[in-house]
């Protein structure tokens, strides 16, 4: 292979990865309009739906793309089972508080909390793994913080919605980190743990009539089912692009997703922007700005 196809060949790569991308946060960012649809339903209800119909259609695109034998391996390894067991409880606490807080018209703190993720990423580095940080960093998490108690003093309470987002999902990306497993395979083995109870919850619905089965509503039952769907296409697409972009890339990309929800919930919903929760966000724009500076400059270090 010339130098000239070899380079030709890394371009698409990196196109490729950039669309992929952009899919996996664009979709993520248009969640809470899905989520819409299924607000006639209990949150817990949908959490439990969505973990029944991904395992469904999770465990298809597996199967079609001859991955069974991947999933099998991951159930001969107890100590990754109890690592996915730990994520899967971490990720449906934030599946819980996503869709409550969407039906409950708070689209701005789920916008606040995954724009406060990635500092709380850090901070978590700093606690569990003892890492470094960097003088840009501490300023952006303490910048962060501040933003956190200023609106607790100025709005009289902590916006529990962010920070559960945040911490729930940072959580979750931590234990993933150091679970040996790849994206899609650990995403099924997660939603078939948490399977039985999902199943028990909605039989439960059902008995008490409060599920969309029972209530015969067709519309809703369907965006039920599509939750299987929305879950694992933008999991594909992020795993597609995580494999052909450096983690600068994929750490500027995930701000597309908060700032979908950020404009849907002010322009689209019309939920309100008081200025408490303006200067919180501005705070944390600022902390992000440095943080994304920082990214940058060590990104162009390390590639000098």
């Amino acid at each position: 292979m010339t130098q000239a196809t070899s380079g030709s060949a890394a371009e698409r790569e990196y196109r490729e990865g950039v669309l992929f991308g952009l899919a996996a946060y664009g979709m993520w960012g248009f969640f809470p309009a899905y989520y819409k649809l299924t607000d006639t339903v209990s949150a817990d209800l949908v959490v439990a739906h969505r973990i029944l119909w991904s395992v469904l259609f999770v465990g298809l695109f597996l199967y079609i793309r001859g991955r069974w034998p991947e999933v099998r391996e991951v159930f001969r390894q107890p100590k990754v089972v109890m690592g996915l067991m730990a994520s899967a409880s971490l990720i449906a606490v934030n599946w819980l508080v996503f869709v409550w807080a969407i039906a409950n018209e708070q689209v701005l703190d789920v916008s606040l909390g995954y724009f406060i993720n990635p500092l709380v990423s850090i901070l978590a580095g700093l606690v569990i793994l003892h890492e470094r940080l960097t003088t840009g960093q501490w300023i952006a998490v303490g910048v962060a913080a501040i933003a956190v108690l200023t609106q607790a003093v100025l709005a009289g309470g902590l916006p529990w919605v962010s920070l559960v987002l945040a911490f729930s999902f940072a959580g979750y990306g931590y234990v993933r980190k150091v679970t040996p497993v790849k994206a899609t395979p650990g995403m099924f083995v997660e939603t078939v743990l948490l399977f039985p109870l999902a199943t028990l919850y909605i039989l439960v619905g059902l008995g008490m009539g409060r599920d969309a089965l029972v209530l015969g509503d067709i519309p809703v039952l369907l965006a039920l089912a599509g939750t299987g769907i929305i879950t694992a296409l933008p999991l594909i697409c992020f795993s597609s692009a995580a494999r052909r972009l450096p983690l600068f890339m994929i750490g500027l990309m995930q701000y597309i997703a908060p700032s979908i929800h950020f404009l849907m919930a002010v322009y689209v919903w019309g939920e309100p922007l008081d200025q408490t929760k303006f200067i919180g966000f501005l705070m944390i724009w600022g902390a992000l700005a440095v943080f994304t500076y920082d990214s940058w400059r060590r990104f162009r270090k390390r590639h000098a």
